[in-house]
């Protein structure tokens, strides 16, 4: 029989926990739409930036965050706390207003963070409409998206947060253009994305409720992306992926690392199911070796620069923990 500890891992990592998508779907898609609120916030009130890095979040060491966001001459910041379960509004003035993350509907929330703004004598109004979702229902007028189970969200920041930790290993690998590694929350994803700094065709669009324009100008260049997502329909578990726009001749074929990582001819992607890295030894090893192996063929296939593109400075990496 499997070990079960308090953390809620089964024959894998504690720092690592269990996210099956079926035992908290109804937590995620009510997570998700509250982190489009709180995201759409931002793009509101934020100079826009190259291929749309000024509407994201960050990890923090409780939940997610906005970053400073600029109102006038002041400025507040919005953060997710997964370890109180609350939604935190500060400003640069010492004033601060929470909101208890609990079960209810997403019209609710809507609601409690526009009068806890303006408390704060912040007035901003957002698009109400969700966007890369099939079905979007207004924020206002949702009231069928309202389960906040406190556990599997607590265990979903924990997920993103080893996700971001390997991830900015990888991340400083590179001196060419890079992301951030940040939170997408139209697809509800952790990201990091290199470009080769060549110009990429033109990006067909067609995403869900999302305007052709700024996915256009987010795919400009050609780019090597990889991430983290809590699962959906074409892939109903948590998974990291990798993906190359334009797709190079030959990629979905490429051999990538670790072997049970596969390519989904639906997404266009390569897919590395979470519930094995937690089990592995060194999940840090083996999420690093998709990481890199997928880069790779991305840019070997691609013809990138490689050269000029990677890091060659000698510098220790961090020591990744084994079981």
């Amino acid at each position: 029989m499997a070990n079960q500890n308090p953390s809620g891992a089964i024959d894998g990592h504690s720092d690592w926990p269990e996210l099956p998508l079926q035992a908290w779907q109804e937590t995620y898609a009510t997570l998700h739409m509250w982190t489009q609120i709180v995201g759409k916030i931002r793009l509101v009130l934020t100079p826009w930036t190259n291929h749309s890095w000024h509407v994201v979040l960050y990890l923090t060491a409780a939940g997610l965050t906005t970053s400073p966001i600029p109102y006038r001459s002041r400025t507040f910041q919005i953060d997710f706390d997964f370890i109180e379960h609350q939604l935190v509004i500060r400003t640069n003035d010492g004033t601060m207003q929470a909101i208890p993350l609990r079960p209810c509907p997403v019209a609710d929330f809507y609601q409690d963070i526009f009068a806890a703004l303006r408390t704060l004598n912040i007035e901003v109004a957002i698009r109400k409409k969700p966007n890369e979702v099939a079905r979007p229902i207004p924020f206002d007028r949702d009231f069928e998206h309202a389960a906040y189970d406190p556990e599997y969200a607590h265990r979903c920041w924990r997920v993103l947060t080893q996700a971001d930790r390997v991830f900015k290993t990888f991340r400083a690998r590179y001196i060419g253009k890079c992301s951030p590694v940040h939170f997408f929350w139209g697809a509800f994803d952790l990201a990091v994305t290199r470009f080769s700094g060549r110009p990429a065709p033109e990006h067909p669009g067609g995403v869900p409720n999302l305007p052709d324009w700024v996915v256009r100008e987010a795919y400009s260049h050609e780019v090597c992306s990889c991430g983290f997502w809590p699962g959906n329909d074409a892939v109903p578990f948590p998974a990291f992926y990798a993906y190359a726009y334009p797709e190079p001749k030959g990629f979905p074929e490429a051999r990538v690392q670790p072997d049970y990582a596969f390519y989904s001819r639906e997404l266009k992607e390569f897919i590395l199911p979470y519930s094995e890295v937690r089990k592995a030894d060194s999940p840090d090893r083996e999420l690093l070796a998709f990481l890199q192996s997928t880069y790779e063929a991305a840019a070997d296939l691609g013809h990138w620069d490689r050269a000029s593109l990677e890091r060659n400075m000698p510098g220790p990496e961090p020591t990744f923990p084994v079981s």
